[in-house]
């Protein structure tokens, strides 16, 4: 897997003056668009849109540096429709005009390739399982929150404070399979993950009956599940679970990715500082 992305990769840097197809990235990486900006997210840090906008103006600062072209030519060689918009993204990037940073030869900054490689210590495992699971629904309260990488998400913190007591009393006995309990639910996610784009969250429960009037429901289709284990201080644990997920188990095993909600269940200790952890994801096994 790993060395299809960086395939990949090498393609980015080959046409970065170029409109990039992220479905022909996905061909290369032998994987599906979707998993792709998912793992490219994980791995890198940012989103694939970002990393390709900012190879881009570093190689248009040199551009700019070198004096050889106009402004104009180089704004139109990297993808942007005119001086302006090419002027504010550079200034974005580098905290200065092109213009001004042709006449002073100021420093700029610079976005270094990527490419990619598991490190494999063999200290530690990842505890999972494969579950082939009928479609079920998604029961709960649902609301629109940022997504937030590190540390608490006070959005959801907030709206989970707000849900009266009993009217979780009455979701949790909805509960008939796994995982059991009240779960959180992350649906409908910006494909590049990147912190602050908006997510669909539900406090809920997976279940096969009908839904009460004043809860929403969320039907999930039949599908292969992976779930992964893990237990320590909160939040750390659980976000550090999530990106071991995506940056050591998928490029280590024979599965991607697929559209579907991401189910979290979690129970907290007494004093509330450590948790167990249940991370349910949708995959699909990666195509010969």
């Amino acid at each position: 897997m790993l060395e299809r992305l960086n395939q990949a990769m090498e393609h980015i840097e080959l046409h970065l003056d170029q409109a990039i197809d992220v479905g022909e990235l996905a061909r290369i990486a032998a994987t599906s668009e979707y998993h792709l900006r998912r793992m490219f997210s994980a791995l890198a840090g940012m989103p694939l849109s970002e990393y390709v906008r900012r190879r881009r103006l570093t190689l248009a600062g040199a551009e700019v540096l070198a004096g050889r072209e106009t402004l104009l030519e180089i704004a139109v060689r990297y993808g942007y429709g005119s001086g302006e918009a090419f002027a504010r993204a550079f200034r974005a990037m580098h905290g200065i005009g092109p213009g001004e940073a042709r006449r002073t030869g100021a420093a700029l900054n610079s976005q270094s390739r990527m490419s990619f490689r598991l490190t494999v210590e063999g200290s530690s495992s990842m505890r999972y399982r494969i579950v082939e699971k009928p479609e079920f629904t998604v029961a709960g309260f649902k609301a629109r929150v940022p997504l937030v990488h590190l540390g608490p998400n006070q959005a959801i913190i907030d709206f989970v404070r707000g849900i009266d007591p009993q009217a979780l009393e009455r979701l949790e006995k909805l509960s008939d399979q796994q995982p059991e309990g009240i779960v959180a639910v992350c649906d409908d996610l910006d494909p590049s993950r990147a912190e602050g784009t908006e997510l669909d969250y539900y406090q809920g429960v997976t279940t096969s009956g009908e839904v009460p009037a004043g809860m929403t429901a969320l039907a999930v289709p039949a599908g292969t599940w992976a779930v992964f284990t893990a237990s320590g201080p909160v939040p750390q644990a659980i976000q550090e679970l999530w990106r071991d997920v995506y940056t050591e188990w998928f490029p280590s095993n024979p599965y991607r990715s697929r559209p579907g909600p991401e189910i979290l269940r979690t129970r907290l200790s007494p004093d509330k500082t450590e948790a167990e952890a249940e991370l349910w994801l949708p995959v699909e096994r990666e195509r010969a």
